[in-house]
C-alpha cells in the first residue's frame, strides 16, 4: 500500500522518540530520570476528580456529546476568561471545546491551509505548529528567535513570496520551550501585522497559569483589535494537572472558531461529557490549587537553576512555564549532549533542535519531577560534563 506523500516529509515526533529511548533503558533495568516531557508528577486536584466521579453516574453523560463542547462547558470557559483576563466572549460563537489543545492546533491547519500555502511558525516552538502544515502539504517559514531579542519571533523580514500565501502565524507566550515572555507592544505589533496581511494569528497560551515572581501572563485577546484576527488556545493540562484528560478550548475570532468547529464536526465527536463536567469544576472552583502548584514549580526552578549554574551551565530563571532552557557545553550539539546524558547519566533531556532550527545549542529541562530526583539528575549531569 502507498501512504500519503505528506507522511514522507514528517519528522519523527520528538516526544515519541524520547519515550521509546526511555522505555528501552527501563527494560534493561536501568534507573532513568526523565526531565524530557512536561507531564506533571502531581495528581489532578481531588475536587476535580470527585466532580468526575459524580459526572460518571449521570446516564446522560454517556451519550454523544455536543460537537462544539457542551454549552455549560463553553460558558464556564467564557466566564473563566472574563474572571482571569477581563475578556468578554460569547460562549456560543467565540468558544470551542477541544480534545486537548494539540488536537485543536493541528486541526486549525485543516481549516485554513491549502497545499502550497505557508504557515509562519516560531523557529523555536511546539512541533505541531509546523507538523500540522506538513500534513496539509503546506510549507513552514520559521520566524527567527534569538536570545538577544528575548526569544520574540521576528516577523519583520518575511519574504514577500511567503507573505502572499501565508495563512496562519503561530505564537506562544509564555513560550515553550524557552520560557520567554511577550510584551503588550509585541502583541500589538503582531496583531497589526496579521490584520495588514490577512493572516490568522493563533496564540498558544497553554502556560498562562504557571507563573512566578509575581508575573501574571496575559491573554492576547486583551489587546485592541485582537478579535479581528486572533484565535487563542488554552489547555487545562498544565494548569490543573490534567494532561491525560485531554480537555482544552479555543476562543476568539468567531469566524476562526467556526471554521475550526466545522473541521472537528467532521473528524471527531467531541469530548466525553463527564470530562467536560469535571473541567467546569476546575475552571469555576477556587483557584488555590494553581497558586500552590506555582509555588512548588518556583521552588524547583530555583533549585535547578542554582544547580546548573554551579556546574557552569548558562541559563536564565524563567518567570513562567515548567521548563528550564539552557545552553549546551561548548563543542556539543543539542543532540550530542542529550544523547550523552541519556547513555552515560541515564537522564533524559529534550534537545533544543527538536523545537526548530534556532533551538540548536540548547536543551530543555522539565520541572515535573520530584525535588530529590531533580537534584540527582543534576548530580549525574555534572559527573558527565
Amino acid at each position: 500500500m502507498k501512504t500519503a506523500d505528506c507522511l514522507n516529509h514528517m519528522a519523527p515526533y520528538l516526544f515519541a522518540q524520547i519515550d521509546k529511548k526511555r522505555n528501552a533503558l527501563k527494560e534493561q533495568g536501568i534507573d532513568v530520570i526523565s526531565l524530557g516531557i512536561g507531564d506533571p508528577d502531581m495528581p489532578t486536584p481531588a475536587h476535580i476528580v470527585d466532580a468526575m466521579k459524580t459526572a460518571l453516574d449521570k446516564p446522560e453523560n454517556h451519550q454523544y456529546p455536543d460537537y462544539s463542547g457542551s454549552l455549560a462547558y463553553r460558558s464556564a470557559c467564557a466566564q473563566w476568561m472574563k474572571n482571569r483576563f477581563g475578556v468578554d466572549l460569547d460562549p456560543k460563537t467565540e468558544v470551542l471545546g477541544l480534545i486537548g489543545s494539540k488536537e485543536g492546533i493541528a486541526h486549525l491547519h485543516t481549516a485554513f491551509v491549502n497545499p502550497g500555502d505557508w504557515v509562519l511558525a516560531p523557529s523555536i516552538g511546539y512541533p505541531v505548529y509546523s507538523g500540522g502544515a506538513t500534513l496539509q502539504s503546506a510549507e513552514t517559514y520559521f520566524m527567527p528567535m534569538r536570545a538577544e531579542q528575548g526569544f520574540l519571533a521576528d516577523f519583520d523580514n518575511i519574504p514577500e513570496e511567503v507573505l502572499s500565501r501565508a495563512k496562519i502565524m503561530f505564537l506562544g507566550y509564555p513560550n515553550n520551550p524557552t520560557g520567554a515572555l511577550a510584551t503588550e507592544e509585541y502583541f500589538d505589533k503582531a496583531i497589526d501585522f496579521c490584520i495588514e496581511h490577512d493572516i490568522l494569528l493563533a496564540h498558544d497560551n497553554a502556560y498562562s497559569e504557571i507563573c512566578f515572581d509575581g508575573y501574571l501572563a496575559p491573554s492576547i485577546l486583551e489587546r485592541p483589535r485582537a478579535r479581528e484576527c486572533c484565535i487563542e488556545f488554552f489547555s487545562l493540562s498544565k494548569a490543573y494537572n490534567m494532561t491525560g484528560w485531554r480537555i482544552a478550548f479555543a476562543c476568539g475570532n468567531a469566524e476562526a472558531v467556526a471554521a475550526l468547529g466545522t473541521v472537528k464536526n467532521n473528524l471527531d465527536s467531541g469530548q466525553f461529557n463527564a470530562i467536560q463536567d469535571a473541567a467546569i469544576t476546575a475552571l469555576t472552583a477556587p483557584q488555590t490549587c494553581i497558586s500552590e502548584m506555582c509555588a512548588l514549580y518556583q521552588r524547583r526552578r530555583d533549585l535547578v537553576v542554582d544547580a546548573l549554574r554551579a556546574i557552569g551551565m548558562e541559563c536564565i530563571a524563567p518567570k513562567a512555564t515548567i521548563y528550564i532552557w539552557t545552553r549546551v557545553p561548548e563543542g556539543e550539539t543539542s543532540e550530542s549532549f542529550a544523547t550523552r546524558l541519556l547513555e552515560k547519566a541515564h537522564v533524559i533531556v529534550t534537545p533544543g533542535s527538536g523545537y526548530g532550527p534556532d533551538g540548536e545549542g540548547f536543551i530543555r529541562i522539565s520541572l515535573t519531577t520530584p525535588d530529590d530526583r531533580l537534584l540527582e539528575a543534576v548530580r549525574r549531569i555534572k559527573e558527565n560534563m
